[in-house]
């Protein structure tokens, strides 16, 4: 199991509610997640309806261009725990530890808002190993989304279970 590099943060971060996002946040955040999502994966409806009442973790390099990017749901909009979605690495950072830091800044500020909560993601089968090194654990056999290979994984399946939350498929 691969565990994140313990480097120091590259990219500038920002964690805000929808409506404190900037018009141009939020098109950098579309923009990122329509060329990693549809242009390079498969045709599909980014925008969801979820977006306005999510938090966004915006990483930008030091000339402000968006390199990492993720929404935070809050439990009980998509699931029962709160979530981790929209993982995206614009492809010029990926393989610089870019993914590393925004998980790590996402599972910080979601543990923030709701302290010893699960973390759910629904994530792509062949990045399992990446957030298994996240601390996110396997809890449904593989599904197909939007015809890509997805499993469901938690972050804290024992508090989870604790409080009677399914980890289950």
């Amino acid at each position: 199991m691969r565990h994140p590099p313990d480097v120091p943060d590259r990219l500038n971060w920002s964690f805000l509610h929808f409506d404190a996002l900037s018009l141009h946040d939020l098109y950098d955040a579309l923009a990122l997640r329509c060329q990693a999502f549809i242009v390079e994966q498969v045709a599909f409806q980014d925008p969801d309806g979820h977006d306005q009442a999510a938090w966004h973790l915006l990483g930008r390099d030091a000339a402000g261009r968006l390199q990492a990017y993720c929404r935070v749901l809050p439990p009980g909009l998509h699931c029962g725990e709160p979530s981790i979605g929209r993982v995206v690495v614009a492809r010029t950072a990926r393989g610089t530890g870019a993914g590393w830091e925004l998980m790590r800044h996402g599972i910080a500020e979601l543990q923030r808002l709701w302290p010893g909560a699960a973390i759910r993601i629904g994530a792509q089968a062949h990045l399992r190993a990446f957030y298994e090194g996240c601390g996110f654990v396997v809890v449904s056999e593989p599904y197909l989304e939007d015809g890509i290979p997805h499993l469901k994984m938690l972050r804290g399946c024992r508090a989870a279970a604790m409080e009677g939350l399914a980890c289950g498929r």
